[in-house]
């Protein structure tokens, strides 16, 4: 049975705190397939990059994604007795770097008002806007570079 043959009646809508795979596959992929017959951009790429020790376990890293332009760090994290010995600033400069070769023009982040807003405006961030009304009155705020 093809989409457009599904009754309304047979369709539901489910949540889901751990998504399959598979599932979030389809909805990446239907977004790519509709930007690329839209506008003819590129797909969107997700990376990876990740610390390791000796031992291969995951000690630091930051992931996000390229797209139309736009690399977007979306998480940044660093195990808290490695902090402050430059790996959040190497992560974030080798992010950079493959957004240029992914030829992206500007990366973006955001980060909460207790979060790391100093560290990314020390690499050069600047506060695009911010948004309120998160719980016990923090901030979001959206920051970008240019890459150019």
């Amino acid at each position: 049975m093809n989409q457009s043959s599904h009754d309304n009646h047979e369709l539901k809508i489910e949540f889901s705190c751990e998504p399959h795979e598979k599932d979030l596959s389809i909805l990446f992929n239907g977004i790519n397939d509709e930007a690329v017959r839209q506008r003819q951009m590129m797909p969107i790429q997700t990376f990876g990059l990740f610390i390791k020790d000796n031992n291969g376990m995951v000690v630091g890293g930051a992931n996000g994604i390229f797209y139309y332009g736009c690399l977007h760090i979306d998480m940044l994290w660093v195990k808290q007795e490695l902090r402050h010995q430059g790996w959040g600033s190497k992560l974030m400069k080798e992010a950079e770097k493959k957004g240029l070769q992914n030829l992206c023009s500007f990366t973006t982040v955001s980060t909460m008002d207790w979060e790391a807003l100093p560290f990314y405006q020390r690499l050069g961030y600047q506060i695009e806007f911010e948004r309120i009304g998160y719980t016990r009155g923090a901030k979001m705020y959206f920051l970008r570079k240019s890459l150019l």
